[in-house]
């Protein structure tokens, strides 16, 4: 029923659209042709019929258009009708050349993936160390990250407020080659779940010990107390010494890198916020929106910005 009834109602407002689009020209044509008419002729005294209408002592004469500017008029009125004869226009109308930007689109993409899959195809035969050293391949690959990846890590890949830094030497799913490509090539999705059932006092005692562990000011007796809840809850994902697992992807606890730590916030309220509400990141996959050539390219660039980093 209901498919039947958003059917119709296409339909409804293709014809609405037609009928206002075309009755829009006609009209314009109608008033541009009933008011056509030539200069009036002075009488036999000189004076020339004026449409009444008068300012600081001007009066307006009633005379036509020039002609040159009438036959503009009608130019665009031709045009307009020739416009939506071949293009989409009128409802659902496609047009006589069956012209579409998504057929444009594909188009231009299909031309580029022509013009440029041979230089990629280049660059995929490159081991990633060693086209992370390739200039001219990094600025090509700098406007893919800036066109796909910078929304989310910023133009300077220094990422924000649950969007990682990759320009520094923490990775909570490894930053070497393979890792860098598997999380393009299939995204990730990261999970840390709520302990709120631990209780307040206990959430206080893990967030004292967590802030022991990086060096930050800490109550050192609530610290103690912690640790053995940290072993118990905390320590399957982010190992006895806290330094996290990059095959699960759970972070670093000891070099003081907080992920969802804002800039207005204390380190302590965003490990109790971790703690109380549980984190959720998400990463989409790439290599459906890329292709794995430019994954290949784009993983060398993201290397090339934590090989900068160690040089420095």
């Amino acid at each position: 029923m209901s498919n039947l009834w958003g059917d119709s109602l296409s339909g409804f407002w293709s014809a609405w659209i037609i009928v206002i689009s075309l009755g829009t020209i006609g009209i314009s044509a109608w008033l541009l042709f009933s008011n056509r008419h030539t200069d009036k002729t002075p009488d036999a005294d000189g004076n020339v019929e004026t449409t009444g209408h008068a300012a600081d002592g001007i009066e307006e004469y009633d005379n036509a258009l020039p002609k040159w500017w009438f036959q503009l008029f009608v130019g665009t009125v031709v045009f307009a009708l020739g416009y939506l004869v071949l293009y989409p226009g009128l409802g659902n109308f496609q047009g006589l050349l069956g012209w579409s930007q998504e057929k444009q689109w594909e188009q231009e993409v299909a031309q580029a993936e022509e013009r440029f899959a041979p230089i990629f195809e280049q660059y995929q035969e490159i081991p990633i160390p060693e086209l992370a050293k390739d200039q001219e391949a990094m600025q090509v690959a700098e406007r893919i990250f800036l066109n796909n990846c910078a929304v989310c890590h910023g133009s300077n890949a220094r990422g924000g407020y649950g969007f990682p830094n990759l320009t520094d030497n923490d990775w909570l799913y490894g930053g070497e080659p393979q890792n860098i490509v598997t999380t393009l090539t299939n995204g990730r999705n990261g999970l840390m779940p709520s302990w709120q059932q631990l209780g307040e006092d206990n959430i206080e005692n893990l967030t004292q010990y967590v802030l022991s562990l990086s060096g930050e000011d800490h109550d050192s007796a609530r610290a103690d107390k912690g640790e053995s809840t940290f072993m118990s809850v905390c320590a399957a994902c982010h190992g006895p010494d806290a330094t996290g697992n990059t095959s699960l992807g759970s972070a670093n606890l000891t070099d003081n890198i907080w992920l969802y730590k804002k800039p207005e916030q204390s380190v302590a309220d965003s490990i109790r916020q971790t703690l109380h509400n549980g984190r959720n990141g998400h990463m989409p996959a790439q290599a459906t929106y890329i292709g794995e050539d430019k994954v290949h390219l784009v993983a060398a660039y993201v290397y090339s910005l934590r090989y900068d980093n160690q040089e420095g």
